[in-house]
């Protein structure tokens, strides 16, 4: 199984995180990338989060006003099917190697994307399996850019 690495994001705290071309990706995430809510968001075992770009693609189909980086993704996938992703499971991209540790629950920092319907991306997140994304830990520290090829690495023990 494997995908390409479509776009890197990053913010200085919020959302949504911008468009960079490569980034230093560390035990803490990638180098430039901030949170709002450091106790829920980012830290080891959250490094990174990881979005399927078809995911986002109906998730626009849907009349949500996403693109690479409104969720709050690191890195904007394509080509991996995220309902076959499990946590444990071990990723090589670039010069990392990280490990899916959980899904992304969907918060209320998503609110403004909701047009005035209350919790309506949540739910829309939450009724498919990890369309809102997964979270992982760097085990191998390593320089991401985009364009480059993720593959599966190793299943969980």
């Amino acid at each position: 199984m494997q995908g390409v690495i479509e776009r890197l994001n990053v913010s200085a705290g919020g959302l949504p995180k911008r468009s960079i071309e490569r980034a230093w990706a560390g035990t803490l995430g990638l180098e430039g990338d901030r949170h709002n809510h450091p106790r829920i968001h980012g830290g080891p075992r959250k490094a990174l989060l990881l979005i399927s770009a078809e995911d986002l693609e109906e998730l626009r189909g849907l009349g949500f006003p996403v693109e690479a980086g409104t969720l709050g993704e690191n890195l904007t996938v394509r080509g991996i099917d995220f309902r076959k992703l499990v946590s444990g499971q071990r990723w090589r991209a670039g010069g990392v190697l990280m490990e899916l540790t959980t899904l992304r629950q969907p918060c209320m920092q998503l609110e403004p994307l909701n047009g005035g319907e209350n919790g309506r991306i949540q739910r829309a997140l939450a009724e498919v399996y990890a369309r809102g994304g997964f979270y992982a830990a760097v085990e191998r520290e390593g320089e991401l850019k985009a364009g480059d090829i993720i593959a599966l690495a190793g299943q969980p023990a």
